[in-house]
């Protein structure tokens, strides 16, 4: 995205504004003062402060004077999230650098006397100039019923794939693949890098014509498709989401694949036990699961396996696994990082480290056969999602609103900065489940994985 330029001439208040006053004061007691920011700011009245040190990367609008009282009194990642999302302020330039802002905000406000004057001043400006105070509540979640049942599972998870076919067709690439992308150079664009992703786990997974595989969390049926296609594969996918289902299905019959591939609406733990596979597969569902249920989630993929096949496992997990200290405790108590993509995101959605996603694996009976980190390819993924997001902002907000649209920017922007800087992760876990005999039928090397011949079926 191309970086905001501004004049460097900073515009004087009008005298007597004690908004204005308050704001800047506010604005330098946060982010210190103008020439020490990498980002410029403007306010309601037309004051800018110019970033120091050159060109900005973005620009911090204030739309109104109690912008900053309603995020502050009391601050928290989610206020910031919802003042961005019903317009108090807003970001024109790249939002990915200005999600940074989150990064250093908690530290800021740990100190307490610096919380302390930031609270009074808050407390001196309006509360009575919100133009539209249920903006951001339109899109807010609340799970109901005991966390990771079914029921509760089922609607998290509609909540955020049901937003709307048309709408995720804007930004996804053509076969519609809403996880992590790969990149072999680099430059591909994203219909290529998806192709290349699809191509990669088919590889992992050694598929042959006629085995039969199993797709958990399948989505809109991109890898079914693929791997029927290019591997002669026999495939079922399993999804918690009616319209990503009816679309598979409408894909898959034009695609002439309706006889050795099906989708279903289907939970995980309700697979029946005399369905067997010789390839399973989970990408981007993993992360839904909960940790306390994962010994489940792998038991049921360990049943629904024959001895000799592979599953792979592909999410996002925490990359920093370090415990906290007693100044990040105390910034996180008041910050609650997380809280923004809990309600309006991924509901009960739970991340965890490597290690703790291996460990209830190996001990459902899996052997861990390769382990690859991709954490790089998905901050591509998500800058390429997030311009293209931006490209159709008019479009996607007459489908499901401003709101939404926000929420979805701020989401894929802030992820981006979190795999760029190591916060967030993603792993692809290859598992076997042993022959009688101990073989996992695998190769000696990865040699096969990055051959150059084209793969069965093409």
């Amino acid at each position: 995205m191309a970086r905001l330029t501004l004049d460097p001439i900073r515009t004087a208040p009008a005298a007597g504004d004690d908004a204005v006053r308050r704001t800047r004061a506010l604005l330098a007691d946060l982010f210190g003062p103008p020439p020490a920011r990498g980002f410029a700011v403007r306010l309601w009245d037309g004051t800018v402060e110019a970033a120091g040190g050159g060109p900005s990367r973005f620009t911090l609008v204030l739309r109104r004077p109690g912008a900053l009282r309603r995020l502050l009194l009391p601050p928290s990642e989610l206020a910031l999230a919802e003042a961005y999302l019903r317009d108090d302020i807003d970001i024109e330039g790249d939002l990915e650098a200005a999600t940074g802002l989150a990064d250093l905000l908690p530290r800021r406000l740990a100190a307490p006397l610096r919380l302390a004057r930031l609270a009074a001043g808050a407390l001196g400006l309006p509360d009575d100039d919100r133009e539209d105070a249920g903006a951001a509540a339109r899109t807010a979640y609340q799970p109901r019923g005991r966390r990771h049942s079914r029921r509760r599972d089922a609607g998290s998870v509609r909540y955020h794939y049901d937003v709307g076919n048309d709408f995720y067709a804007l930004w996804l690439d053509r076969r519609l693949v809403y996880s992590c992308a790969y990149f072999p150079t680099g430059a591909e664009d994203l219909d290529a890098a998806q192709a290349a992703k699809l191509e990669y786990i088919c590889r992992k997974l050694r598929l042959q014509p006629g085995e039969r595989l199993l797709d958990i969390g399948c989505g809109w049926g991109g890898l079914v498709q693929y791997a029927a296609e290019h591997y002669g594969v026999a495939a079922v996918g399993i999804t918690l989401s009616q319209p990503q289902a009816e679309l598979a299905r409408a894909r898959l019959a034009a695609a002439g694949l309706a006889d050795r591939c099906q989708v279903m609406v289907r939970d995980y733990r309700d697979l029946p036990r005399t369905a067997v596979f010789d390839k399973v597969v989970s990408v981007g569902m993993v992360e839904h699961v909960g940790q306390a249920r994962l010994p489940e989630y792998y038991g049921a993929v360990y049943r629904a396996l024959r001895p000799g096949g592979l599953f792979l496992n592909h999410g996002i997990v925490v990359a920093d696994g370090r415990p906290p200290g007693p100044a990040d405790l105390a910034a996180r108590r008041l910050w609650q990082a997380g809280a923004f993509v809990r309600r309006y995101v991924f509901p009960d959605g739970e991340l965890v480290t490597p290690a703790a996603l291996l460990a209830p694996a190996e001990a459902a009976g899996f052997e861990t056969r390769d382990l690859e980190s991709l954490r790089e390819h998905y901050a591509l993924t998500l800058r390429h999602w997030v311009r293209r997001l931006e490209a159709r902002h008019a479009e996607a907000a007459a489908l499901v609103g401003e709101p939404t649209y926000r929420v979805w920017r701020l989401y894929m922007a802030g992820s981006a900065h979190g795999f760029a800087t190591g916060r967030l992760g993603i792993v692809q876990a290859l598992f076997s489940k042993a022959d009688r005999d101990g073989s996992a039928r695998l190769p000696l090397t990865r040699a096969d994985l990055y051959r150059a011949e084209a793969p069965v079926g093409r």
